[in-house]
């Protein structure tokens, strides 16, 4: 009888990981030799990454060009398995280009961590105090990572707040850690593991969680463009976009779709560049709905001349050191092609593709439908999953596309026609 109980299974070789998951699983020699099969990023490494390694899982990588940001022209790294997006991404970035392109800014790289006090006979008194001994906390902190405060980083400030909860009121101490170049994670939870006893003989309260969060609202990255009207297809065009954008500032549902596009960027270069993506989510959403309704990232308007002007505002925990950006060989590579000097650049440039990936996301649903070039696309992965070779994947995927007749069926009676035909 097949189990997934197997202890010890972290203690084995990659080899005899594989050998269980092939018998489990009924995997042919051929399926687990091609599990085997990472590429770039050797099992060894994989192992030390993760755990109960047994294989890598490739991913597309494309290059989205067009990109003018601050004056300078980018190279934009994007790994991701959707059809479409590194191309809408440098068209968009193309209709930026007449007006100069996307300007950014961004604010210091500071994360927060938190360390939950419960038990507290006088929370607001507490508060008091915390904040009295603030000097000695973050002196307390910045002793966990000399290396960081010498490079000018380090617990920079301390807040309290009291929350009220359904088991009772917590008081809630914020670390402001500068993180520099890496992403923190590590480096804050460090920090608010040390400051805990201070902090609950402060208080005599009690610490039960000591942690990072991923709403970094003091982590912000910003981009902006003008576009010229005549680029998106004249101003009746501007106006689709601005409705399709005024439906997303008033509706949820579609703001959660309007912001899933933007991301389908940002995220393809934090995989890229092996940053945390979920983190990345997680603070975007949720910065998404800090007025207590779920709105767009994004802003569109129009200018006096009758030109599209877009801007975006998020929070971007990245980083260029620590982690598995500096172990993966192929994330050391994306960092390389991008040519960023720091996580703060890094974070401004993510923050631009997001934004031109929305501009032509917008532009396609207002101007042509979304369907048109994503199916495109879509129908050679379709073409592909039925058989097709060569140059018959594009043939069958273009009779599909001009049929508007998009699946796997119809792509197998093609296949078959043209065979037949060639046969």
């Amino acid at each position: 009888m097949k189990t997934s109980r197997i202890p010890g299974f972290y203690k084995l070789s990659i080899e005899e990981r594989i050998e269980i998951v092939k018998e489990f699983a009924g995997l042919t020699d051929e399926e687990a030799k091609l599990l085997q099969s990472t590429g770039s990023l050797s099992l060894e490494l994989a192992d030390r990454m993760i755990e109960n390694v047994v294989g890598a899982i490739p991913m597309p990588m494309g290059i989205a060009v067009n990109f003018l940001i601050n004056g300078r022209d980018y190279l934009i790294p994007m790994a991701i398995e959707e059809t479409s997006v590194v191309a809408a991404a440098s068209y968009g970035a193309k209709m930026t280009r007449s007006k100069g392109g996307i300007f950014t800014s961004s604010t210091d790289p500071i994360m927060i961590g938190q360390i939950q006090t419960v038990k507290v006979k006088d929370p607001y008194y507490a508060r008091m105090v915390i904040l009295d001994a603030k000097d000695k906390i973050l002196e307390k902190a910045n002793e966990q990572d000399p290396l960081l405060v010498s490079l000018g980083g380090g617990a920079k400030d301390l807040r309290v707040k009291v929350i009220h909860t359904i088991r009772g009121p917590m008081v809630i101490t914020e670390l402001l850690v500068n993180c520099k170049d890496a992403m923190g994670a590590n480096a804050v939870n460090t920090m608010a593991e040390a400051v805990a006893p201070l902090i609950e003989k402060i208080t005599g309260g009690r610490v039960i969680l000591r942690i990072i969060s991923n709403l970094a609202t003091e982590r912000l990255a910003r981009a902006w463009t003008v576009v010229d009207k005549k680029e998106v297809g004249g101003e009746e065009v501007v106006d689709g976009i601005l409705d399709a954008y005024a439906f997303a500032a008033a509706d949820p549902y579609r703001a959660a779709t309007h912001n899933k596009g933007i991301l389908n960027g940002i995220i393809a270069v934090a995989l890229a560049t092996c940053n945390d993506h979920r983190a990345i989510e997680a603070g975007a959403h949720a910065y998404a709905a800090r007025t207590g309704f779920y709105s767009p990232l994004s802003v569109w308007e129009k200018n006096e001349d009758g030109d599209l002007v877009g801007s975006i505002e998020l929070p971007l925990a990245v980083g260029i050191i620590g982690g598995a950006t500096k172990v993966h060989p192929i994330a050391k590579i994306a960092l390389k092609i991008l040519g960023v000097k720091t996580a703060q650049e890094l974070a401004e440039v993510m923050a631009a593709v997001g934004l031109a990936q929305n501009l032509a996301a917008l532009r396609a649903l207002a101007h042509e439908g979304i369907q048109r070039g994503h199916m495109s696309l879509h129908a050679r992965n379709i073409a592909i999953m039925a058989g097709a070779t060569g140059e018959l994947i594009d043939i069958i995927a273009e009779r599909m596309v001009e049929e508007r007749k998009i699946r796997m069926d119809r792509a197998k009676e093609l296949l078959e026609e043209y065979r037949k035909r060639q046969g």
